[in-house]
């Protein structure tokens, strides 16, 4: 994440030097669509044995941020990618993926409400192959006693950690987008699609237990979104922005009664606060405020001779407030946001097999899962230094600290967790902002 983070300011530095002419508009936007892949390794493993093969593509789920100065595009954006799902027996097969994109691109056309761009991303990403069969865990004794559920393969670990993130991947590709007004606001509904090609560059990045799954990260795509846009035919002053951020923190919370819950059955608990790193998308319209929050929690840790676990939060906000002080680059707000978090605790057994062993013996690995709604109170004071002489573009550092307040018990079998999802905490971005 500070690799792609460095590229960022590099690039924008650059660009902020090198053009004359002043324009830019800044876009948040969501996208939807799918993405062919074939697992043709594993497929080949199962019609050795006579099985149907999986279903070939994966869902995409993304949300983006992205800046045009002049003709320059630079962007960033996120992606949770869910494949479909195959049944053996009473095991679900089933595999997704997450990827950290930077993305760097020429308009084709000026700016106007019609935009046609070429574009390359580069960035890391998360791989998780499971095949795992349901099995009711009504207390949590019943599940550490006997937790192999099926297996869990994964490369890039988010589980642990966002900074565990691994792999090179890339993606070229093209942007349609056109404008649409919004009745009484200067900013536009931009509606877009995106078409082109994802894949890994290196063929033995994805590797894991003796097959090949880098058709996982790789094919042909086409996506549909829409999203905020601020155009610069519409604003006479910049009284308008939206910024991207790289999110990082503490959160003040251990996961106790988990904690006792293991040690109370043979397992080692987790030591520390959780880890985070995230991406804000803070938009700023005449003082009011609105953006989006996307962060993952995570600990780590063996849990006896046997087993490692892990326990991970991913918590996604839509966030509404207000700026009531802004003078000499110093600002300082409120936000509330409301949103969705999910829980997860995995055990992994640290001696699997290779395939295809792993596949005629699958019970190895188990997790917990719990999800609910989320909402935060939120104040920061950021600053904004500029890059270039015409002030076209800021680096803006900020504190945000609030609290968390899950809506629901977030139990994992008999163990609520919602005293360790609602806690307080303290975030540092730092970020562009046109």
């Amino acid at each position: 994440m500070r690799k792609l983070l460095f590229i960022c300011v590099f690039l924008i530095a650059t660009v902020a030097v090198g053009q004359k002419n002043e324009g830019n508009r800044s876009t948040l936007y969501f996208t939807q669509g799918y993405t062919g892949a074939n697992l043709r390794l594993f497929n080949e493993m199962l019609a050795s044995k006579g099985l149907s093969p999986m279903r070939k593509g994966y869902s995409n789920l993304g949300l983006g941020y992205q800046t045009r100065y002049n003709d320059f595009i630079l962007g960033v954006e996120l992606f949770q990618n869910a494949g479909r799902k195959s049944t053996f027996y009473d095991y679900d097969i089933d595999y997704r993926t997450t990827r950290a994109m930077i993305n760097v691109g020429y308009a084709l056309t000026e700016e106007g409400r019609f935009q046609f761009i070429h574009y390359m991303s580069v960035g890391t990403g998360f791989m998780n192959f499971q095949m795992l069969r349901e099995r009711p865990n009504d207390r949590i004794s019943e599940f550490l006693s006997d937790p192999a559920q099926g297996y869990i393969l994964r490369e890039g670990n988010i589980h642990k950690g966002s900074r565990y993130f691994s792999g090179f991947l890339t993606e070229i590709g093209f942007q349609m987008s056109y404008d649409l007004d919004i009745p009484g606001r200067e900013e536009v509904l931009e509606i877009m699609t995106k078409f082109g090609y994802s894949f890994s560059p290196f063929e033995e990045a994805w590797d894991l237990n003796g097959v090949k799954f880098g058709n996982i990260q790789s094919g042909a795509f086409i996506r549909v979104g829409a999203g905020i846009s601020l155009p610069d035919r519409n604003f006479f002053y910049r009284d308008a922005s939206i910024s991207a951020q790289l999110l990082t923190g503490f959160h003040f919370t251990a996961p106790n009664r988990l904690n006792e819950a293991l040690e109370s059955n043979g397992y080692s608990g987790f030591d520390g606060r959780p880890n985070n790193w995230g991406l804000k998308i803070l938009g700023d319209s005449k003082g009011w405020l609105y953006g989006m929050d996307v962060y993952n929690l995570g600990l780590n840790g063996k849990a006896d001779d046997t087993y490692s676990h892990t326990l991970n939060s991913v918590r996604l906000y839509g966030n509404a407030g207000y700026k009531f002080y802004d003078r000499r680059n110093v600002e300082i707000g409120a936000l509330t946001g409301l949103g969705y978090g999910n829980l997860r605790y995995t055990l992994s057994n640290d001696s699997k097999p290779d395939f295809p062993r792993l596949f005629e013996e699958p019970d190895f690995d188990g997790q917990l899962r719990a999800r609910g709604l989320m909402g935060k109170p939120e104040l920061y004071i950021a600053y904004g230094l500029p890059l270039s002489k015409t002030n076209m573009f800021n680096l803006i550092f900020s504190v945000h600290g609030g609290y968390e307040v899950p809506l629901g018990r977030y139990k994992l079998a008999d163990i609520p967790m919602y005293q360790y999802m609602g806690n307080s905490y303290l975030h540092f971005t730092v970020g562009i902002r046109p």
